[in-house]
């Protein structure tokens, strides 16, 4: 915009200089005469107020005689939005062509990675969504639910819209006063009524996503009574008096709203059987594993020459367990293999700040006996437990390791003395999809 109007003055500028001359002209190289001034009127110097006017009718003047330039304010809405949406799309291609760290392979070529990408499953309708769509998705089949049950709805609504929980459950607090004093007070007309310009309405309840739905599945109408001795209405939530059947189940839902929780997609495993393969170790993680930008990727990369060079140095417990920590932020996710005893492979992914039961569950799911007693033990020969309160990331697994099963000795020892044979491992579902590590 500034370039804009810089352009229009040095028109007007321009404009008002006068017509211009050849150089070829004899006539250049004379004095142009002066105006001629009446006598007893002497020139004045026009005030600045005096040349922005002028300037102004130079432009009317001018504008009659070209196309009206779009200074409108519609048209600059117009012209930021295109501005706005070109580079969103700018964006978008960028990121799409970003180059994973190390890999110098396109983000969207997936087959070199050892894993498509990152992905959830909706809890509502089942279906697999990227990082991206989830919340969307999930805000969708909330709003859906409303035609199937309007309660249940609205109380995901408050739950999952709204990030601030201290707010949610002020918000709760105060609906659950209107409801506990109606339950107590059923006959009475003032608690059956909120004043939506109520100040304890406006600060704590009107601001939350789904509170006025919650109502109104209640059974509050909205409606507008006139104000007690003035001359104006307010609006207001009034709810018909109820019945005692009535004010048992507003209790039952009510009981809902203060244990609700939000609705929260789930991380698909995508768990994976490979063949025996000697490129187990070798892992190409997708950026969706990393909490980096491309530029702090980028920079992690050449770091890692000086990581050789400072664990050569002699440092205290407190700055390893900074480097720890430091390290265990850069990752959302862990890709997990674990190798079997018949050398086959189980894949899968996991939260990095999960904890170590997490992982003996995806394996227990898998075996075609889960019952039986197993141990993992991680790089480095470190043996994991089942009741291990650690994080993966904790652990050192981050971002990718590869772990190795066996079965609990002494259970197997038993098996053996009464002449029992190891069963198939994995279940035959997973088998039957199993695939080779490139």
């Amino acid at each position: 915009m500034k370039k804009f109007f810089d352009d229009i003055k040095k028109d007007i500028k321009f404009k008002s200089a006068g017509p211009g001359k050849k150089l070829t002209d004899d006539r250049s190289s004379s004095k142009p005469q002066a105006p001629k001034v009446p006598h007893g009127a002497p020139r004045k110097t026009p005030t600045e107020g005096a040349e922005k006017a002028g300037a102004a009718a130079l432009a009317r003047i001018e504008q009659q005689h070209r196309p009206v330039l779009k200074t409108s304010q519609d048209a600059i809405r117009n012209q930021v939005k295109r501005e706005l949406e070109a580079e969103a799309a700018a964006t978008a291609a960028s990121l799409k062509n970003t180059d994973v760290e190390g890999s110098g392979v396109p983000q969207k070529d997936l087959s070199c990675f050892s894993v498509s990408g990152v992905f959830f499953i909706c809890p509502l309708t089942g279906k697999t969504l990227t990082k991206t769509e989830r919340e969307m998705h999930i805000k969708e089949a909330i709003l859906m639910r409303f035609s199937e049950d309007a309660i249940e709805a609205s109380i995901m609504m408050i739950h999952t819209f709204n990030k601030d929980k201290e707010k949610v459950k002020a918000a709760i607090d105060v609906i659950s006063k209107y409801v506990e004093n109606i339950c107590k007070n059923p006959t009475e007309e003032k608690y059956r009524k909120i004043k939506l310009g109520n100040k304890v309405f406006q600060d704590k309840v009107s601001g939350i996503e789904g509170s006025r739905e919650y109502l109104q599945a209640l059974g509050f109408e909205s409606t507008t009574l006139p104000v007690d001795g003035e001359d104006r209405t307010e609006e207001f939530l009034v709810l018909p008096v109820q019945e005692s059947e009535a004010l048992e189940q507003m209790k039952v839902h009510l009981e809902r709203l203060q244990k609700g929780e939000p609705v929260r997609a789930k991380l698909d495993r995508q768990m994976q059987v490979f063949r025996p393969s000697q490129h187990a170790t070798h892992f190409q993680l997708p950026p969706d594993f990393y909490n980096l930008t491309a530029e702090e990727l980028k920079r992690e990369q050449q770091l890692k020459s000086e990581i050789v060079e400072r664990n050569t140095m002699l440092r205290t417990k407190a700055m390893r367990e900074k480097d720890e920590q430091r390290e265990r932020r850069k990752y959302n996710y862990v890709l997990l293999r674990v190798r079997l005893p018949d050398e086959n492979i189980l894949q899968g992914t996991f939260l990095a700040w999960e904890r170590v039961a997490a992982l003996y569950q995806f394996v227990r799911d898998s075996l075609e006996n889960g019952w039986q007693p197993f141990e993992l033990m991680a790089p480095g020969g470190q043996k994991l437990k089942d009741d291990e309160e650690l994080a993966l990331n904790e652990c050192n697994l981050a971002p990718a390791a590869l772990l190795t099963f066996s079965w609990d000795a002494a259970v197997q020892a038993d098996i053996a003395a009464a002449g029992g044979k190891n069963a198939i491992l994995l279940k035959a579902a997973l088998l039957e999809n199993i695939k080779t590590l490139s």
